[in-house]
């Protein structure tokens, strides 16, 4: 497809086509919205920079994140060791997101979309990445709301992810404000939700107060959950513009970036600290946990409720970014259907999570969806500011810039260089690469795989500027 035809075609920027379609016309519409990666016309942007700390807070709030925070302890870390570890990969891995997210309000448009920028005809590699991605996220957090649905309603598993899984999907497909309005609505609740497991688990549970690991073993088992952390944080980059098309040109860039920031930091590091500090009480099948640790009955349905309902907020998110990417790569498919295709592929991939060893393929799942996203944002970052030099603090005009052909080789392979230069530094128990095991466990990729391709894209981008 003509690189053209995305953003510039009138199908596109008009109201027609699977790319452009209808578009929510103020805060509280919750009519489908048809629109796909057609740009959002200024005309058309609303809201304020405070919507983002919602929309990113209360999809955050799932079991997954609470699972996560297992790790630490099962990788031998006392309490103080893991959450420090927690913290400093949660925050790393969303300062990305928080940048990225800006671009939104300045071009209208989603993240994916916007790598066309950068990669040209290439960005099918990573939008197919990204589809792929949001359908195993549907997974990944599908399998605990499947799970509380399924026992909360005394239903058999099966059942339960079914019901999850269409429900995230009509989110999905309804589109921008609704899930903007459902994570307003569960922010709160979600919050008062798990704090009240905070409470059950801080009088009837104690952690680890010491480390049975040492040495270099302990550094090992340090990094591997730092860098877990920050592969649930920074998985959200390539959604980040996503959720902030809609939001007016002029909004401070300052307050967007804050809010997102708090919103991905705290929200997450919260989840992860509940699992480490109840990683006795919590097993593979996390939301029996949460049954169990509040006593059954009202509590306990409570509980199950609210597991169920985070992950369908982070799962109409999945969804709908997922619809986006699979639209920048080319497939004609109308937004809407498009988001109810990505919840439908979730469901066979969360049976077979469940079907064996959960923890592991948890981990493992986890990890590899996210190798590839370090590079992506170096490629797309340093694009982004050699643009933004080049127009010397000017707004930027996006059918302009998308009228320029850029060659589509620099960034594919500065992709692939990063994605490289990750291999030896992976540890999962599916591959653990020589560096990892050298440096016991520590899983180095996300950082090498950011390293490699800024080092291979910079130069090329900025020469190319250069040369104008």
């Amino acid at each position: 497809m003509a690189r053209s035809r995305v953003f510039l075609s009138g199908r596109a920027a008009g109201g027609s086509g699977a790319f452009g379609g209808r578009m929510p016309s103020a805060a509280g519409d919750l009519r489908i919205e048809t629109r796909g990666i057609a740009p959002v016309p200024e005309e058309n942007r609303y809201g304020s920079a405070s919507r983002l700390f919602s929309v990113w807070f209360a999809p955050n709030l799932t079991m997954t994140g609470v699972f996560t925070g297992t790790l630490g302890a099962a990788l031998g870390l006392d309490f103080g060791s893991a959450l420090v570890a927690v913290v400093v990969g949660t925050v790393l891995g969303a300062v990305p997101v928080a940048g990225l997210g800006i671009w939104g309000s300045r071009t209208g448009a989603g993240q994916l979309p916007l790598a066309r920028l950068a990669f040209g005809s290439s960005v099918v590699v990573p939008g197919v990445l990204q589809w792929l991605s949001s359908v195993a996220w549907d997974a990944l957090v599908g399998l605990f709301g499947g799970d509380a649905l399924a026992r909360l309603c005394g239903w058999p598993f099966w059942l339960g992810v079914l019901v999850m899984m269409a429900g995230q999907g009509l989110v999905g497909a309804l589109g921008y404000e609704a899930i903007h309005r459902l994570q307003k609505v569960m922010t709160l609740a979600l919050a008062s939700a798990f704090a009240l497991l905070a409470v059950e688990l801080l009088g009837g549970v104690r952690p680890a107060a010491v480390s049975h690991v040492h040495g270099a073993d302990r550094f090992g088992a340090f990094v591997l959950t730092s860098t877990v952390a920050l592969s649930l944080s920074l998985s959200w980059a390539p959604y980040a513009s996503d959720f902030s098309r809609y939001l007016p040109r002029a909004t401070s860039r300052a307050r967007m970036f804050w809010y997102t920031l708090l919103g991905v930091s705290v929200s997450f590091t919260a989840v992860q600290a509940l699992g480490l500090w109840g990683a006795s009480v919590f097993t593979d099948q996390t939301a029996g946990g949460v049954d169990r640790l509040l006593g059954g009955g009202v509590l306990g349905a409570f509980g199950l409720l609210a597991v169920a309902c985070a992950a369908l907020c982070s799962n109409a998110m999945n969804d709908y970014s997922g619809s986006l990417a699979l639209q920048t790569v080319g497939v004609r498919l109308a937004r809407p259907v498009a988001a109810l295709l990505a919840a439908a592929l979730g469901f066979p991939l969360v049976l077979w999570m469940h079907a064996a060893d959960t923890a592991a393929r948890f981990q493992n799942v986890l990890l590899f969806v996210g190798y590839w996203i370090p590079g992506f944002v170096a490629v797309v970052s340093v694009d982004w500011w050699a643009r933004g030099r080049a127009r010397g603090g000017a707004a930027l005009d996006l059918a302009a810039e998308e009228a320029v052909r850029v060659p589509w080789w620099p960034a594919a392979v500065a992709f692939a260089a990063g994605f490289g230069a990750a291999v030896p530094f992976m540890d999962t128990s599916v591959y653990e690469g020589p560096v990892a095991r050298a440096l016991h466990g520590a899983d180095l990729a996300y950082y090498a795989a950011f390293a490699a391709a800024l080092a291979v894209y910079a130069p090329l981008r900025l020469r190319r500027a250069a040369r104008g």
